[in-house]
């Protein structure tokens, strides 16, 4: 086995543009969930407009890649609108049910025949961010450190997604730390109390939930333009989840929650795919018990279980707080 490709494998994973893609995501995920207690179980939704808004605007409409981003956060700020209206002022398991069903219709619909000659259907639409691979200031070539390698056209995408981490995680910190800040953080552990004080309840969740969700929005576009492709196939339910698991490692309620989260998740995640395929051509694991087409299903499955000793031995995460958790109402 060569522990070097499974190392640089796993490195590359960890730091690549999409741990920052989902670092991105997980901090609305982490607004809703970690800072207000928003049970929202379809952030991939909010992904799919998002990415769907650029690509629409650039492919069909024929319109530029930044009005594209532009109709791209509108359409997450709908979509929240749309969500947060009914269900805010009832019960935390409404806005769960409905923030669920409303991922998948609206995946199922995307790549619906009837919606094919706005969205490209199961086919999807291609090769709309290139005014964003025109600013590119790096040469052609591969630029790295020992193994660990990256294109150009890779480097730059890292470059802007982990600029705009920064950026975000810096202005999400002083906004947690204002006195709205202070507000939701108070909804997360007793709404009520929160409510007699004479606060608008409603209103700061469905800030907090338009906040979140135009996060995800982000994500999403970032995702299709890394790939120059954007299929509702590839905004499936199991990405939320993914969301909730590098945030319940790195630790909600926490600025660097996410970040943490993600380049552990991606590199352990990495690290056990690449480490599999070296042991299964080296011989080591027989490939009648494990084949290679299984292995991205025994991964999952390893991950889940190291999830479940994260959740019994230190239920807060990394970073997170045993007795914030224990004063929230989640």
């Amino acid at each position: 086995m060569d522990f070097d490709v499974i190392l640089s494998d796993a490195l590359r994973s960890g730091i690549g543009p999409i741990a920052a893609i989902y670092v991105i995501a997980a901090m609305g995920l982490n607004l809703h969930f970690g800072y207000t207690g928003l049970l929202n179980f379809g952030q991939v939704g909010f992904m799919l407009v998002g990415g769907y808004g650029l690509a629409i605007t650039v492919v069909t409409w024929g319109g530029s890649m930044w009005l594209g981003v532009l109709v791209g956060l509108a359409s997450a700020v709908v979509l929240a609108l749309l969500l947060g209206l009914p269900t805010l002022r009832l019960r935390a398991d409404y806005l769960a049910i409905t923030t669920i069903a409303a991922g998948e219709t609206l995946r199922l619909f995307y790549r619906s025949s009837w919606a094919e000659p706005t969205t490209g259907g199961v086919f999807g639409l291609q090769r709309f961010a290139n005014d964003f691979y025109d600013l590119n200031p790096i040469p052609r070539g591969t630029y790295g450190f020992w193994t660990v390698e990256f294109s150009a056209r890779d480097l730059w995408v890292m470059i802007v997604a982990w600029g705009l981490v920064v950026i975000v995680g810096v202005l999400l910190a002083l906004l947690i730390h204002s006195p709205w800040g202070r507000v939701i953080r108070s909804i997360r552990d007793d709404e009520t109390a929160v409510r007699s004080l004479g606060k608008n309840v409603y209103a700061y969740k469905m800030t907090s939930l338009v906040l979140g969700g135009v996060l995800g929005g982000v994500a999403g576009m970032l995702q299709a333009i890394q790939v120059q492709s954007v299929s509702a196939d590839s905004f499936d339910p199991a990405v939320t989840f993914f969301l909730y698991t590098l945030l319940v490692l790195g630790g909600a309620g926490r600025i660097l929650g996410p970040v943490v989260g993600s380049i552990l998740f991606w590199f352990v995640l990495t690290f056990i795919d690449s480490a599999l395929r070296q042991a299964i051509d080296a011989g080591y694991i027989s490939s009648d018990l494990i084949s290679t087409s299984e292995i991205g299903a025994v991964r999952f499955a390893l991950v889940g279980l190291a999830l479940i000793l994260l959740m019994a031995f230190r239920p807060q995460g990394i970073l997170g707080s045993r007795k914030e958790m224990l004063l929230s109402g989640r």
